[in-house]
């Protein structure tokens, strides 16, 4: 088959699967494909630019490592990006060029670094006559790339490509259309691509995620987000208030955990000057500070019940009152929770108002354990390693294959937030390290320094014993059928008891020997039963 006729074959699917109503990353994943059937390239990526052209994120790839997917290139960082922006059009560099190349131990069939003398060509793609993106191939065979007609087709290439990614923007923008008017759906549009809350992961579990947030964000309906720790609450609130209405206006915060307990209606409600010792001066709280906006209430299940009921009236009729102001202000705020608490059983106990709980939990999201994200933490990895890569100010970070399955094999009690903490880790670790100038770092299972722990841990039948942590905290926890919450608690209670006793029942002290706040210390004993006032 001729050169043209192979670039004919590749291109006419393409251009009839045009219309067909596939995902993005599948449009693609097969764009990519086609591109290597014709072009003899052992790695391919589609990369968009982010933020004025400052950055280029992969969307697909195509013979480079998963992790790379989860990296954000400053084109700034990387020459070669530089000179394909540049060049507004296909071209190949010379086999010599002494400019760097940013995929440096990221290609899956060469895994020494740095790269061999090796082709490498690439073009910018042009959407609405302006720069979208960048096509990138390389090819370890020097020579591979030679002549004109490989060029002519990667530009041929490049303008299917724009056209794919066209399609793709405009099918996105239909279903969107659909689902809400068009108005909200264009606000949706121009506030999504916000960095600091773009959710990483293609899994199954995150679409699950992303589309409860896309249901909800329309809406000034409360949320209440619940998972475990380091799972990324925070970042699902701040992806709400950015797909809302509200995403022009402020995004406040307070940890309720934090709070100690006699300025808990302070923060949220502000005071006026001398509403109480320390009142040196008028304060607005949180709910002014997000008026028009959305107010975010992290580890919410710790809130007095007290507060609770303020917080309700707050909820009901958009009315609150500065502590030592019998004026009253009305506020429009979005409230947003979150917790890794089972609220459920708190409201059983007693230590949490039902109405308060209901009011809360309209819409409920459960974020997903990183367990549970199958093909997610790779990419996650990646996104971790290349912001330390930027911020040690690094050539290039590779993770080692055996490093790769070493992540897969653990089981992440910690969640995202342990991944992240781990690749950090990992990094410095790697640093000490001699190697020459011209190394890539390569991460290794060593470096990751994980727990030797089994991978999954098995489920626990309804009437099973705990039996594991029994024997670790005989007094702690016994065998009957509670819930993991009241074995923690039991844990919890006794705990504080040893610590008060071992300290003479001073709050202080036990406060520090536990390393938490004096005022949490109290609430907490007093939550458990501990401490009756």
């Amino acid at each position: 088959m001729t050169p043209d006729a192979s670039l004919l074959s590749a291109l006419l699917p393409l251009i009839a699967q045009l219309s067909n109503h596939l995902s993005e990353p599948e449009r693609y994943r097969r764009l990519l494909a086609a591109l290597r059937t014709v072009l003899p390239a052992d790695a391919a990526a589609l990369l968009r630019f982010e933020e004025n052209g400052t950055w280029l994120r992969p969307l697909s790839i195509d013979g480079l490592s998963p992790d790379t997917l989860g990296r954000r290139f400053r084109v700034s960082e990387h020459p070669r990006f530089a000179a394909l922006l540049a060049a507004g059009q296909a071209m190949r560099f010379p086999t010599d060029t002494e400019l760097p190349d940013p995929y440096d131990g990221l290609v899956t069939h060469h895994t020494d670094a740095p790269l061999p003398v090796h082709d490498c060509m690439g073009c910018v793609l042009m959407v609405n006559e302006q720069p979208w993106g960048l096509l990138t191939l390389d090819a370890l065979q020097p020579g591979s790339f030679a002549g004109d007609a490989p060029l002519a087709a990667l530009q041929a290439f490049s303008n299917l490509a724009a056209a794919t990614v066209a399609t793709a923007a405009r099918m996105r923008e239909l279903e969107q259309t659909a689902a809400q008017e068009r108005q909200r759906a264009e606000h949706f549009r121009r506030h999504t691509p916000v960095i600091h809350t773009r959710l990483l992961g293609h899994s199954a579990a995150m679409r699950n995620l992303q589309r409860d947030i896309a249901t909800v964000a329309a809406s000034d309906l409360a949320v209440l987000i619940t998972g475990e720790t380091g799972v990324g609450k925070e970042l699902v609130a701040q992806a709400v208030h950015a797909q809302s209405l509200r995403a022009d206006q402020a995004f406040v915060s307070i940890n309720c955990a934090a709070l100690p307990e006699n300025l808990v209606e302070s923060e949220l409600f502000g005071h006026v000057r001398g509403a109480f010792t320390g009142a040196v001066q008028e304060r607005a709280g949180k709910f002014e500070q997000a008026h028009q906006g959305t107010l975010f209430l992290d580890e919410v299940g710790e809130l007095p019940l007290a507060t609770q009921a303020k917080l309700l009236r707050v909820l009901q009729s958009g009315h609150i009152q500065r502590l030592g102001l019998d004026r009253e202000r009305t506020v429009n705020v979005r409230i947003i929770a979150a917790t890794n608490q089972d609220l459920e059983r708190a409201v059983r106990s007693g230590h949490m108002r039902a109405d308060f709980f209901h009011r809360l939990g309209v819409f409920p999201i459960q974020v997903p354990r990183l367990r549970d994200r199958d093909g997610d933490l790779l990419v996650l990895a990646g996104h971790f390693l290349e912001r330390a890569r930027s911020e040690l100010g690094l050539d290039q970070v590779r993770l080692e294959t055996a490093a790769q399955a070493a992540l897969l094999d653990y089981h992440w009690p910690g969640n995202v937030r342990e991944l992240e903490h781990c690749i950090r880790r990992s990094v410095l670790h790697a640093m000490r390290r001699p190697r020459t100038h011209q190394q890539t770092l390569g991460i290794t299972a060593e470096d990751l320094k994980l727990p030797h722990t089994p991978p999954t841990a098995p489920r626990q039948s309804a009437g099973q014993p705990v039996s594991d942590a029994a024997s670790a905290f005989p007094d702690a926890i016994t065998s009957d059928s509670t819930s993991l919450n009241a074995h923690v608690d039991q844990f919890k209670r006794t705990l504080i008891m040893q610590t008060l006793q071992a300290h003479n029942h001073n709050i202080a002290s036990s406060a520090r020997a536990l390393h938490v706040d004096r005022s949490n210390l109290l609430r907490l004993s007093r939550r458990l039963g501990i401490l009756t006032s």
